[in-house]
């Protein structure tokens, strides 16, 4: 496995399928990156040949470790700004997991990708939750219960992923302008609003999207 810092906030892992320490040290890093710096709209997370059809379980890594993975998952959905990720052949096991965590997806048209697996089937970790809040229970539910590997195209319909490009860099180029402004524009608060969306009711909810609301229009005032 590889890391990267580079020009914008980024991060390039290459086979990173099972969870390990180090991989929560390099995510959690460059997320110490993203929160310590005040300017910067996006982080970008290159995934590179996470296994596929033979992932790697995590049933031999301890429920502690997991635990810490999860927690730095969650770390990552709540940064300031857009993430992307850009995905090359392959995405399985905790690459898989990465890419659920992000709000953009551009991957190329050889995509494979397949959810952690133990034992043969689906590790029931937090990807189940997160495809089920992003996809639904209908959506979700092969993928989720019986493993089945999802290529470009079907992951592309499902809303896996937003877009197939043979050139990763050109197509993330193109979409620059739909990232800029991202942390100043309270970009986490909507995405917080919309991930407890599922499981909120109306009138709990409201207080909270009239705050953020509230928020938006003072700082539109002020520029």
């Amino acid at each position: 496995m590889n890391a990267q810092l580079d020009a914008d906030f980024g991060l390039t892992l290459a086979g990173a399928d099972t969870v390990s320490a180090a991989l929560i040290a390099e995510v959690n890093a460059v997320c110490d990156r993203v929160e310590d710096t005040a300017d910067g709209d996006l982080l970008i997370l290159r995934l590179k040949g996470g296994a596929a059809a033979d992932t790697t379980g995590t049933h031999d890594v301890g429920i502690h470790l997991i635990n810490k993975w999860e927690r730095t998952l969650r770390r990552l959905e709540r940064l300031p700004v857009a993430t992307v990720a850009l995905v090359d052949g392959a995405c399985g096991g905790a690459s898989a997991e990465l890419l659920l965590a992000t709000d953009y997806r551009i991957t190329s048209d050889d995509l494979k990708l397949r959810l952690p697996v133990a034992a043969g089937a689906t590790w029931p970790g937090m990807a189940l939750y997160r495809l089920a809040t992003q996809l639904g229970v209908a959506g979700a539910r092969r993928l989720a219960l019986f493993g089945n590997e999802v290529d470009a195209q079907t992951a592309l319909r499902a809303g896996l992923v937003d877009e197939l490009a043979q050139d990763l860099a050109g197509a993330l180029a193109a979409r620059r302008p739909l990232f800029a402004g991202a942390r100043d524009g309270d970009l986490a608060i909507r995405r917080r609003l919309l991930m407890d969306a599922a499981a909120t009711r109306f009138d709990d909810a409201l207080g909270a999207h009239l705050a953020a609301g509230d928020r938006a229009q003072r700082r539109s005032l002020q520029g």
